[in-house]
């Protein structure tokens, strides 16, 4: 019988926090953060809210919804935040720019950060902000889980070469320094596998809260 993951009741009661549009509106920089990137219409969006059995995140079949920094709180030390889309060409260069500017911003200010979750669509994996995530993530010893989403859109076998292609890559071109597992929100695929990390990067295994303090 498995151990309930002690991130399911924070998950259940996650609220939405606050939305900002550069780092300096992000909430206080104190305990613990996990960051969710991806390219625009990887399914971020959708991961977040089967993660937490809520409707946190906005949903769109228009790319490029998600235009802010996007907090939700977990409890008083522990936050989610959803990530700009990137690589959605209808739109405009100056808010690509703006929120590349802003992205990197928070990602190299932010103390309270102590993972990043980079989704792909297992379809078109590795792409170059893909890459570009990964080559930040190493440089700046970030601990980084990719969640390949949208298992579903392919045949088992399929989605299981594709993992083990990307996995031998990752592990060719980054090493040991990012995990990786299949996603599918709508079959519910690969939740607890990803909460696991979770619940490790946010300290709830009787840790104490200390980053960003």
């Amino acid at each position: 019988m498995s151990v309930k993951n002690p991130l399911l009741g924070l998950c259940q009661q996650a609220r939405f926090l606050i939305s900002a549009a550069k780092v300096d509106q992000c909430p206080a920089d104190e305990g613990l953060e996990i960051a969710f990137a991806g390219r625009s219409n990887a399914g971020k969006s959708s991961a977040l809210n089967t993660l937490t059995h809520a409707n946190l995140a906005r949903t769109s079949k228009t790319p490029g919804r998600t235009q802010l920094l996007n907090f939700f709180s977990l409890d008083e030390q522990r936050r989610l935040v959803d990530l700009p889309g990137y690589g959605y060409a209808k739109v405009p260069i100056p808010l690509k720019q703006h929120w590349q500017k802003h992205l990197e911003a928070y990602l190299s200010s932010r103390n309270s950060l102590v993972g990043l979750v980079l989704l792909m669509d297992i379809r078109h994996p590795l792409t170059d902000f893909d890459r570009m995530m990964l080559d930040w993530s190493r440089a700046a010893g970030m601990p980084l889980h990719i969640l390949l989403t949208k298992a579903d859109k392919l045949a088992y076998g399929a989605a299981k070469n594709a993992l083990l292609k990307v996995s031998q890559e990752i592990r060719q071109h980054w090493g040991e320094h990012a995990s990786i597992q299949l996603f599918s929100a709508p079959k519910r695929q690969g939740i607890e596998e990803a909460l696991q990390v979770l619940a490790h990067w946010l300290q709830l295994s009787g840790e104490a809260v200390t980053p960003g303090e």
